[in-house]
């Protein structure tokens, strides 16, 4: 008795491949109707914001370009720029080598790998504001932590200073975003085939070297979209900053989104306020885009690549 072969039936071409891409083409509404009112309604609500003159409380009226010629020409734009990219290269700095140090190390087979990975991702459990608070306390040159235990090195005036104010907005960002990039390279390092170490063994390559030679090479993509997150997530701060600093001493640490605050909701000029928050959206599509370009052409490539 002969067993006939199964018969295959394939899609005739144009058409929608039995119906299995346009069966589920529908999930993807709810996703695209919340993007829809809250990311791109808000967006191009803002953006003709910063066309007209307002101050809260009164009518909304159309003034041109006259909220945008104000922020451009003046030069405290330039400085809050300044401020915002210190910040964002300084913390990606700290955070990007002890990110992947954490990650590799978590990543490896340790007895007590799950308790240091719950103690790890304690900060990014907390609110910025809460964060804030606390060391605005520690820190005290009175009443903190150097005054308690008697420590000179504490007892300086981190928040008067500009450069030791800035420094602790690093430290104190670092703190709280390095277990979530952490986690990030640690899922990395676990994608990274296991028989190349086993090749570098065989080779007598120590641990030294294949950290730079195998888990660097193949965490590359993992370090684009990490610095992505930090890079555009930098733009962003101003809770941390308002509680801890204020923006100051001085305008110090006055960053972009506390500019944006300040203009807005001091000074009630949500024309020219809106007018930085357009700028700042500008800046991370820059940034995003351009970090995306050091993966590839597109996601295939990136990945391709890497193997």
């Amino acid at each position: 008795m002969t067993i006939a072969p199964p018969v295959v039936r394939t899609a005739p071409p144009g058409s929608n491949n039995a119906g299995g891409s346009g069966s589920v083409s529908w999930m993807a509404w709810p996703a695209l109707i919340a993007f829809t009112l809250f990311g791109l309604v808000p967006l191009v609500g803002v953006f003709l914001l910063s066309f007209t003159s307002w101050n809260i409380s009164g009518d909304i009226k159309p003034a041109g370009l006259q909220s945008w010629r104000t922020v451009l020409a003046d030069p405290d734009l330039l400085h809050s720029l300044w401020v915002t990219f210190l910040i964002m290269g300084f913390s990606w700095l700290v955070q990007t080598p002890l990110s992947i140090l954490i990650g590799v190390f978590l990543a490896a087979q340790h007895r007590y790998r799950a308790v240091l990975a719950v103690l790890y991702f304690v900060p990014l459990l907390l609110s910025q504001a809460a964060i804030s608070i606390t060391y605005k306390a520690l820190l005290d040159p009175n009443f903190g932590l150097g005054a308690s235990l008697g420590i000179e090195f504490l007892q300086q005036d981190w928040l008067g200073d500009p450069v030791l104010a800035l420094g602790v907005v690093v430290f104190v960002v670092s703190w709280q975003f390095i277990p979530f990039h952490s986690l990030i390279y640690q899922g990395g390092v676990r994608q990274i085939p296991a028989s190349m170490y086993e090749a570098a063994q065989i080779d007598g390559a120590g641990r030294i070297r294949q950290f730079f030679s195998i888990t660097l090479p193949q965490l590359k993509y993992t370090i684009i979209t990490s610095s992505t997150l930090m890079v555009v997530g930098s733009l962003t701060f101003f809770d941390l900053i308002w509680v801890l600093t204020a923006g100051g001493p001085g305008d110090a640490t006055s960053a972009l989104a506390v500019e944006m605050y300040q203009r807005g909701f001091k000074a009630n000029l949500m024309g020219p306020a809106s007018a930085i928050a357009v700028i700042l959206v500008l800046c991370g599509l820059v940034l995003a885009l351009g970090l995306r370009r050091l993966g590839g052409r597109n996601q295939a490539d990136s990945q391709l690549e890497g193997m």
